[in-house]
């Protein structure tokens, strides 16, 4: 007889609304450890929103979020990521008047086990060479795709146990697309859970293990990242095919 595993993440029924309108309407979602898991959707559909509740910058209406066999529902960020519960936000947020270096560094602010976190930076560079050349520009004069190197790159010096990643490929040009979800690919061969909110729904749901489909704050469709893929009401909608 098998035991099921507790899922790293967990929500429960969960809600958030912004004044009197509910962004998120009782969702159910859960990410086992080791997964990569995926949630699609339109804009204005809840998915970011969604992420900023379990990363504690939005407050929870109702339900709960559970975090590592724990109950984290609205717990500050500042705690969650001494927890190395981690996010890239939509946009970046990344310091421009910094240097690329100084931002990395930001990443490791909770720990205190410096030789380590120097071979961590050294491995960010070696992941994205092209920061590594540039460690002391400002990361505000950087191209839109650089920057997102700054901001996964900075994920990883907190050393994630779970990694949230919104909207990692917007804006950006399909090389440097390729590249993240290259880096995306690594990080999750090294063992790091992912959350991923992804507007390219074909290379989300070809990457995840398993994804969500959300629309209006409720999730309408779940299952293999593999069996979304070839949903017709999937592939019909944000795939651009029509539907079979």
């Amino acid at each position: 007889m098998t035991t099921q595993k507790t899922p790293l993440l967990e929500l429960r029924d969960l809600q958030v609304a912004y004044g009197g309108i509910k962004a998120v309407q009782g969702i159910n979602l859960h990410v086992n450890e080791g997964e990569l898991v995926c949630l699609i959707g339109a804009n204005g559909a809840g998915k970011s929103t969604t992420l900023r509740a379990i990363t504690g910058l939005v407050p929870v209406a109702g339900g709960s979020i559970w975090y590592d066999g724990k109950q984290t529902t609205n717990t500050p960020s500042y705690q969650l990521v001494r927890k190395r519960l981690v996010m890239v936000p939509e946009g970046r947020g990344i310091f421009g008047q910094l240097t690329i270096e100084e931002n990395l560094a930001m990443g490791a602010y909770v720990r205190n086990d410096h030789a380590q976190i120097k071979q961590d930076l050294e491995r960010v560079f070696e992941s994205f060479p092209r920061l590594a050349e540039r460690r002391h520009q400002s990361a505000g004069t950087l191209s839109g795709g650089e920057q997102q190197m700054v901001a996964m790159g900075r994920a990883m010096l907190a050393r994630p146990h779970l990694l949230l990643l919104d909207e990692p490929s917007m804006g950006l040009a399909p090389l440097m697309v390729e590249k993240v979800f290259e880096v995306v690919r690594n990080i999750a061969a090294e063992g790091v859970t992912i959350l991923l909110i992804e507007q390219n729904a074909r290379l989300a749901l070809e990457h995840a293990d398993r994804g969500y489909v959300m629309e209006s704050g409720h999730i309408s469709l779940e299952g293999p990242g593999k069996d979304l893929l070839h949903d017709p009401k999937v592939r019909a909608a944000y795939l651009g095919e029509d539907e079979a």
